[in-house]
């Protein structure tokens, strides 16, 4: 790859900060090189679209000539040999066909079988890959039985889609390409008994790493080493990785010699330099660590402010468009990209779309989940210049306001009408304001209200405490476009600080200054309110001498702190992340204010409890109320029992 003049001197003023000199691996005795890694095991593997990156596993391709584009990352030393897809035909088709093409340049054609959905592999050959991914086009084609008309509204879809790879994965010989475009496992080692600086690093590190591979969802991991200046037991499976994090006095980021396979990476450094030394990792500096060893200077991350106005170019989408008899549009209001937890949010819609001929009606309508927001009457222009607010009420985590142009009148057979273009322009303006509580509140805040840099508050530095940590921050980090910006802390200075953080208290909840939704009770039963996996409402009794593990959110001193605890039971806790973890789906899909495990049956949570604006002093919220008269009600049917006992025994 050819570098512009402009990177060719950067490279050359970062020199001064970044030292690659082909210097040993720190640790390593003098004139001692890396032995060159041999080559990973595995060959021509397939890797699911999900695997890769792909935000849908599916491909729609809609029309009589319908068209996707495919991004597919590749790992160093592979090719994309073929797509392998189920295949299934709309309605009324004679025959089809796909084209895959790159560049104008077609790699293959292939007939669709007719009949039910079924299997079909795509060639690839020839594909040429740049800068370590592959990006193709897909065609389609259909042609309808005779006398019928396609359904614009059913596509030709491609489902179930993986891509097989020829070649073998090469490991990497510098620092710049320890991390491939493919990664399906990284497993952090640290020492038995890790540092605060160590674990520091470790959740600091785990969250880039999850930022980066975005929808990857690779399995991140914490794992031991014996001792100081050990090495991990066992080369790195094919797309997966190792790194060993130690807080030392020997600073750099280097390849460890191994005896064959992947090489793991040492992160070392001092207390105040280990954490720079990670971010070399994931900053546009580590494509000029072209040697096994490099130290970074000062790599500094500043905190993405959120403005009360931006752009939808600003928020991911340089501008949206479709053409269509009925053209729809999605703007994305994402609080993930905001930067924070909004209210009053407005949007300044500023496109255009075909005029529409005299005996044609239409009229443009804006929504969102369901309910319309603004509708107005085709004007002959074709021009869009709205502004539409967005109501409190509807605010989530993800928002997706559509706009539609719909028409009314004759269009002809089979779409013979010229389609209608929509554009929604990219500088179309957003604008909000904080909103302090959160709206909504409780898992919907999340990640948002925590931005822009949160305390992660641990009890010890035990791997167990940064493995649940991991757990939690990767999650989040999941569902954020922008990336988190962690601190570990001592669980004490978490609780007493101002700043929005994670408080992982596996055993129990000993702090009375942040109360939290749902408390275990002491002594007699509670009956709460919750919602099972299918979403379907029910009721679960905590017994006093039931265990179980929670996820709680709490609004607290004009901040949101995040809970992960149980009442004595550390294992089922750990149940619940590993619950989470299982399906990248599950932390999306989270709602109320705790996420409750118990043995034996799946993680249920409980729902939305109205939590009024707290006045000056201390106040006893609408949640601790309910509880409260739980329990003074089971006391009184208890008191009434014993009662009409005693009676029954006296007669």
């Amino acid at each position: 790859m050819t570098l512009p003049p402009g990177i060719r001197l950067l490279a050359a003023l970062l020199a001064v900060a970044v030292t690659f000199l082909g210097a040993p691996p720190a640790g390593a005795e003098p004139g001692e090189q890396a032995t060159p890694a041999e080559p990973a095991l595995a060959s021509s593997p397939t890797l699911r679209l999900l695997e890769l990156g792909a935000s849908t596993p599916d491909l729609a391709l809609y029309g009589q000539q319908g068209t996707a584009t495919l991004t597919i990352p590749v790992p160093a030393g592979m090719d994309p040999a073929s797509l392998n897809v189920t295949v299934g035909l709309p309605v009324y088709v004679r025959s089809a066909s796909i084209t895959v093409s790159q560049d104008e340049r077609v790699l293959a054609t292939v007939e669709v079988p007719p009949g039910p959905a079924g299997p079909l592999v795509i060639p690839l050959a020839g594909a040429r890959v740049r800068e370590n991914a592959v990006t193709v086009q897909l065609r389609s084609y259909l042609l309808p039985l005779d006398g019928y008309c396609l359904d614009p509204t059913n596509p030709l879809r491609l489902t179930e889609i993986g891509v097989t790879f020829a070649g073998t994965e090469r490991p990497p010989t510098v620092v710049a390409d320890f991390l491939p475009p493919v990664l399906r496992k990284l497993i952090f080692y640290v020492r038995p008994e890790p540092t605060w600086a160590e674990a520091d690093a470790v959740v600091n590190l785990a969250a880039a790493i999850a930022a980066r591979y975005g929808d990857q969802n690779p399995a991140i991991e914490v794992a031991g080493l014996p001792g100081p200046g050990a090495v991990p037991p066992a080369p790195a499976a094919p797309f997966e990785r190792h790194i060993v994090i130690s807080e030392r006095d020997d600073t750099g980021v280097s390849l460890l010699p191994g005896a064959g396979g992947v090489p793991a990476l040492l992160v070392s450094g001092p207390r105040n330099e280990l954490i720079n030394q990670t971010r070399l990792l994931t900053s546009g500096t580590l494509y000029f660590a072209l040697s096994s060893a490099a130290v970074a200077g000062p790599l500094h991350r500043s905190a993405q402010l959120p403005a009360n106005t931006t752009t939808i170019r600003q928020l991911g989408q340089p501008g949206v468009n479709a053409s269509a008899l009925n053209p729809m549009v999605g703007v994305a209001l994402d609080q993930t990209r905001l930067g924070r937890s909004v209210k009053s949010v407005r949007v300044h819609l500023i496109g255009s779309y075909t005029p529409l001929p005299g005996d044609i009606g239409g009229q443009v309508v804006v929504a969102l989940a369901g309910e319309t927001l603004a509708r107005w009457p085709a004007e002959p222009g074709g021009v869009i210049d709205r502004w539409v607010d967005v109501p409190d009420r509807l605010l989530k985590r993800y928002m997706n306001l559509t706009v539609q142009v719909g028409i009314s009148g004759n269009t002809g057979r089979c779409g013979e009408f010229q389609p209608v273009t929509l554009m929604i322009d990219g500088e179309s303006v957003v604008t909000s304001t904080p909103a302090a509580p959160p709206i909504p509140e409780g898992f919907q805040s999340l990640p948002q209200a925590l931005m822009p840099k949160t305390q992660i508050g641990i009890e010890s530095s035990s791997r167990g405490d940064i493995d649940r940590a991991i757990g939690v921050v990767v999650g989040l980090q999941r569902l954020s476009a922008l990336p988190l910006d962690p601190q570990v802390v001592d669980t004490a200075d978490a609780v007493a600080s101002a700043l929005p953080a994670v408080v992982i208290a596996p055993g129990d909840w000993t702090f009375e200054e942040i109360p939290l939704p749902l408390r275990a009770p002491d002594t007699v039963p509670t009956t709460i309110n919750v919602t099972d996996s299918t979403g379907e409402s029910t009721t679960l009794t905590l017994d006093p001498a039931l265990r179980f593990g929670a996820l709680e959110v709490v609004y607290q001193r004009g901040r949101t702190v995040l809970v992960a605890t149980s009442n004595g039971a550390p294992a089922e806790l750990d149940r619940l992340l590993d619950w989470l973890a299982a399906d990248e789906r599950r932390w999306s899909n989270l709602d109320g204010r705790a996420l409750l495990s118990v043995p034996g049956r799946d993680p249920v949570l409980v729902p939305e409890i109205a939590v009024p604006v707290a006045a000056a002093g201390p106040t006893m919220p609408t949640w601790a109320w309910t509880l409260t008269g739980v329990l003074a009600g089971a006391a009184l049917v208890g008191a009434a029992v014993l009662l009409l006992r005693r009676r029954a025994a006296g007669d």
